[in-house]
């Protein structure tokens, strides 16, 4: 049976080939967070921007799956503290990390890790499935992030400065990556149609 993971089915045969794929996946899609990192939106009422960063977290993991998908994620982090801006609104470093969004950074390890290995479960082969892992995808790192902010502003605060606002455009990040995730699996199929094919 073929795994339900896009970037598992495209992945070419040979050993070089296959790790040079694996690291240029890894590379892209770290390169992918950092820039849905730079579409942010500064709130005023809030010290946590609305970023795409999300989407392209949770898509990561739906389309490179558990390992390369957490790989690229923690790249992504190791750019950020190794100085290269790929944080919100151009940042970088260490402090950042210890800032108001250290804790959703810390969460997009999680959210990417189970978003991958859901959908290598097959968890996401259907709609509500594929519904499901998204929204779970989403939902991770409120709950560092708003753990982290709580630390500081107390958990009411927190969860309305840190969560509330952001509902709306998570439910469209949600759909958006539904249909980017249908889209992958009839890809996926194709691929996987050829090859028994060729």
């Amino acid at each position: 049976m073929s795994s339900p993971v896009l970037a598992e089915v495209l992945r070419p045969s040979g050993r070089l080939p296959a790790r040079v794929y694996d690291a240029s996946l890894i590379g892209g899609f770290s390169l992918l967070i950092a820039l849905a990192a730079q579409v942010s939106i500064p709130l005023p009422f809030t010290p946590v921007p609305v970023t795409l960063q999300t989407f392209a977290v949770v898509l990561t993991g739906a389309l490179l799956g558990s390992r390369r998908g957490a790989a690229a994620i923690l790249l992504y982090l190791a750019e950020g503290l190794a100085g290269l801006p790929v944080f919100s609104l151009g940042r970088a470093g260490f402090a950042h990390l210890l800032g108001p969004t250290g804790g959703y950074l810390v969460g997009f390890v999680a959210a990417v890790w189970l978003v991958g290995l859901l959908v290598e479960r097959r968890l996401a082969a259907t709609f509500l499935g594929a519904l499901f892992v998204l929204i779970a995808g989403h939902l991770v790192p409120y709950v560092t992030g708003v753990a982290w902010l709580a630390a500081s502003l107390g958990v009411s605060r927190a969860v309305t400065l840190g969560f509330v606002p952001f509902l709306a455009g998570d439910a469209l990040k949600v759909a958006a990556s539904v249909g980017v995730l249908a889209g992958a699996n009839m890809l996926g199929s194709k691929a996987t149609e050829r090859k028994r094919i060729f």
